[in-house]
C-alpha cells in the first residue's frame, strides 16, 4: 500500500509501561472510531483501500515503550491532515498511558519527482557525453588512427617514420610521442628518462637531430646526456610552464620552427629553464666575456689605440670609459664601437688606474670586477643602462632590492646569492642577478638570470 500511498503519516508513540505491536494497533482504531463521522471512520477507509495498513515498531526499555508509527494514505492533503491529527487524540495503549505526537506528513510524490529529476539529470549528463557531432567523430578517428601508428624502436615508443626518416625528434616520454603523432609528425622517439639508450645514441650519429624538451631539470640532464653519448643538431624547447605533452598544434609547430643549433645552447652554459622564452623559442646569450672578447679583436684589427684585453683596459688604451658602454643584457651581445679619444689622453701616458679612477665602472664586467673581483663585501644595484643605483652592504642586500626606490635591473653581490634574495628580486622585476656563487635553491624562478662572477 505505501508504494501507491500519495502521503505518509509518520508518529512517534511512547507508553509509560510495556506494551506490543498488537497492543498499538488496537488502541488506533478503538480510540478513533466514530470520532471523524463515517468517511473518515479508519476501517472503513482500509477497507476502501483509501488507507493503508497501520506499520508499528515499538521497543521496551526500562518500564517503558517507545515505537514509530507509519500509515499510507490516499486521501487528499486535508483529509490525510485530519486523520493524523486523530491519532494525538490516543491517551491510552492497553493499561498503559500513551503518547502519540506526528511529526510528518510525507508527500511520497514529492519524493518520487525528486528522484525523477535527478535520474534524469544523469541521463542526460551520459547522454550528451555520448554524443558526438560530426566533427567530433572525424577527430576522433584520426587520432585513434595516430595513435594505432606508435611503434617502437629498441623498445621505446617511437613514431613509424623514426626507423627510416633521415631526421628524428628525440622527446623525454611516450605522451610526447602521442602528442606529435596527434598533429602529424611520426619521426619522434622517446628516451623514456634521463638515462639515455645506447640504441638512441647510436641512431643520433647518422641522423639530423633535433631534441624537443621540456624547459625543466630533466630536460637539462636528458640534453647534457645525449650531448655527451651522441650527436645532437638542433635544440627545440616547450614554452615556460608547459611540458611538450600539453602544448597545442600551434605551439608544436611554432617551437620546431624556432629550433636552434645545439651549439648556441652549448655555448650559453645556462640551463635550459633559464633560456626557454614563453613563446617556446630558445634564446640563449652568449655571456658578455666571450661577447667583448669578440669584439675587441675584431677592433684591434683595425684600431690599434683601442685594444683591449678581456680583463679591462690596458696602460696604453687611451679611451673615454663610455667605450666599454655596451648593453650586456642584449640577447645579441652586441659589438662595442670605440668612440674618439680626448685630445689629452691622445699622449698615451694615461695608466689604468688613472683611467678607473675617472669614474665608476659602466659595463656589467667592470661593475663585477669592482664588486665581487675586489671582494668589496658590497651589493650594487644597476638600472637598465648599467648606471649605479644604489650601494649596500651584502649582508642587507635583501632590504636594499626589496626597498629600492627604483627597481633595479641588475644586482651585483660579493656573496653567495640565497633563495630569499632571488625570491624578491623575481618579486620586483630584477632582470638578472650576478653573484660570487650560487646557493641551494629550492625553486628557481624563470623570469630572472642568475650568473656567477666565473661568467665573466
Amino acid at each position: 500500500m505505501h508504494d501507491s500511498a500519495k502521503y505518509l503519516i509518520h508518529a512517534n508513540i511512547t507508553a509509560n509501561g510495556v506494551v506490543e505491536r498488537s497492543d498499538v494497533v488496537g488502541a488506533v482504531f478503538g480510540q478513533t472510531e466514530g470520532l471523524l463521522g463515517d468517511e473518515l471512520d479508519l476501517r472503513d477507509l482500509q477497507d476502501s483501500s483509501k488507507v493503508g495498513r497501520i506499520d508499528v515498531q515499538i521497543t521496551s526499555e526500562g518500564g517503558q515503550s517507545f515505537g514509530h508509527i507509519t500509515i499510507g494514505s490516499r486521501l487528499d492533503k486535508v483529509e490525510t491532515a485530519i486523520l493524523a491529527a486523530a491519532l494525538e487524540t490516543i491517551d491510552r495503549v492497553g493499561p498503559c498511558r500513551a503518547t502519540v505526537e506526528v511529526i510528518e506528513l510525507e508527500d511520497v510524490r514529492s519524493a518520487k519527482r525528486k528522484a525523477v529529476v535527478e535520474r534524469a539529470t544523469q541521463l542526460l549528463a551520459d547522454f550528451e557525453d555520448a554524443s558526438l557531432d560530426s566533427q567530433d567523430l572525424v577527430e576522433q578517428v584520426r587520432e585513434s588512427l595516430r595513435v594505432e601508428d606508435i611503434t617502437e624502436f629498441a623498445e621505446l615508443p617511437a613514431g613509424p617514420r623514426v626507423a627510416d626518416s633521415d631526421a628524428i625528434i628525440v622527446v623525454e616520454g611516450r605522451a610526447d610521442v602521442l602528442r606529435l603523432l596527434r598533429y602529424g609528425i611520426k619521426n619522434a622517439v622517446a628516451v623514456e628518462g634521463t638515462d639515455v639508450p645506447e640504441a638512441i645514441a647510436e641512431l643520433t650519429q647518422d641522423r639530423t637531430v633535433t631534441t624537443f624538451l621540456d624547459g625543466d631539470r630533466g630536460g637539462d640532464l636528458i640534453l647534457k646526456e645525449l650531448s655527451q653519448v651522441g650527436d645532437v643538431d638542433y635544440v627545440a624547447l616547450a614554452p615556460n610552464g608547459k611540458s611538450v605533452e600539453d602544448l597545442s598544434r600551434g605551439e608544436v609547430l611554432s617551437a620546431l620552427r624556432e629550433k636552434v643549433p645545439y651549439e648556441v645552447v652549448a655555448d650559453a652554459g645556462e640551463p635550459l629553464r633559464s633560456i626557454a622564452a614563453t613563446d617556446g623559442s630558445a634564446r640563449p646569450a652568449p655571456p658578455e666575456a666571450e661577447s667583448n672578447a669578440e669584439a675587441s679583436s675584431e677592433t684591434a684589427t683595425t684600431d690599434p689605440v683601442a685594444t683591449r684585453t678581456s680583463d679591462g683596459p690596458t696602460a696604453t688604451e687611451p679611451t673615454d670609459p663610455a667605450d666599454d658602454v655596451a648593453d650586456s643584457g642584449s640577447e645579441t651581445g652586441a659589438e662595442v664601437e670605440s668612440e674618439p679619444p680626448d685630445s689629452d689622453e691622445q699622449s698615451g701616458e694615461t695608466t689604468a688606474d688613472e683611467t678607473a679612477a675617472d669614474g665608476p665602472a659602466t659595463t656589467l664586467a667592470g661593475h663585477v670586477q669592482a664588486v665581487i673581483d675586489a671582494e668589496s663585501g658590497t651589493v650594487r644595484l644597476l638600472d637598465p643602462s648599467f648606471d649605479v643605483l644604489d650601494d649596500a652592504e651584502s649582508s642587507a642586500a635583501f632590504d636594499a632590492v626589496a626597498t629600492a626606490d627604483t627597481v633595479p635591473a641588475t644586482v651585483v653581490l660579493d656573496g653567495e646569492l640565497e633563495q630569499r634574495l632571488l625570491d624578491v628580486a623575481a618579486q620586483r622585476g630584477v632582470e638578472q642577478v650576478v653573484a660570487r656563487s650560487e646557493g641551494e635553491f629550492v625553486k628557481r624562478p624563470t623570469d630572472v638570470r642568475v650568473r656567477t662572477a666565473d661568467d665573466f
